[in-house]
């Protein structure tokens, strides 16, 4: 299943299409494992073709995209509905929870009928990758096994509840999208200060940062924007059509840095909130 979902998210990403769940994200969350990986994939079928997919991101969010030409499907709106509201089948628990799927569906306007409400803003961000990217001006280095420790390091020091390790990193790096992925560090002299995770989903489509992080010892000193700018390089050389990235709106600094970096903001987005 994960290779099928995989390759359907690739099949959807377009420019210009509402911001959606990427292949980016599953590769991301295969840090938990092949196991952990397969429990939170949600496949809709229809005739045998994924019209659906959906992550539980943790136990209250689920992640959802829809196949382009399924949007506006009123009896596939309906089924997902149904599926999601209902914990008895398995998509989400009973209580509090959040859908993310992207906007202008009609599973949206039919989830807001049921009574779902909207939750925290989030600011997506987008940068063009049809001309150059300017150089970061910094060291920057291509992470393979033996620079993984340091890759993670950033990462736990960017975020306050992070759990990412060595071996997490690995199991990523084992999953299906890693194959068009990149994990970059920017250097302060020896010392590993910024890390990024680039997501390809193939020529000509959008690409995606996720996640970004600099160490809390070497903010303020513009390495958050030179990670962001050689992220958007490599997407470029890997063919990326653009980068893009989400981050919630409360964190005014990191929408600062994607700015400083060259990304366009877009239109908030909102999750879907259950009380």
């Amino acid at each position: 299943m994960p290779s099928e979902a995989v390759g359907a998210l690739r099949e959807w990403q377009r420019d210009g299409e509402p911001f959606q769940l990427h292949p980016g994200d599953v590769g991301w969350f295969w840090r938990f494992g092949d196991e952990a990986l397969a429990a939170a994939l949600r496949v809709w079928r229809r005739d045998g073709r994924v019209v659906a997919v959906g992550l539980l991101d943790c136990a209250d969010l689920l992640r959802l995209t829809i196949a382009p030409d399924a949007r506006q499907d009123e009896s596939l709106a309906r089924q997902l509905v149904e599926d999601i509201a209902d914990p008895a089948r398995g998509v989400l628990p009973a209580g509090k929870v959040y859908v993310e799927s992207p906007v202008g569906t009609r599973f949206k306007e039919l989830m807001f009928e049921s009574g779902w409400q909207l939750d925290e803003p989030w600011t997506p961000l987008r940068r063009d990758l049809t001309g150059p990217v300017p150089d970061p001006g910094v060291r920057i280095e291509v992470v393979g096994p033996s620079l993984a420790h340091e890759h993670a390091a950033v990462i736990r020091a960017s975020f306050e509840r992070s759990t990412f390790t060595d071996e997490r990193w690995h199991a990523m790096a084992s999953g299906i999208p890693y194959a068009d992925a990149r994990c970059l560090v920017a250097y302060d002299g020896d010392a590993a200060a910024a890390a990024v995770t680039v997501w390809s989903a193939g020529p000509g489509k959008p690409g995606l940062l996720e996640p970004m992080g600099v160490h809390r010892d070497h903010r303020g000193r513009g390495y958050g924007k030179a990670i962001t700018l050689a992220a958007a390089r490599v997407l470029r050389e890997l063919g990326s059509s653009s980068a893009l990235v989400c981050t919630p709106s409360s964190n005014v600094g990191a929408v600062a840095t994607y700015r400083a970096a060259g990304f366009a903001q877009l239109p908030e987005v909102y999750d879907q909130r259950r009380d």
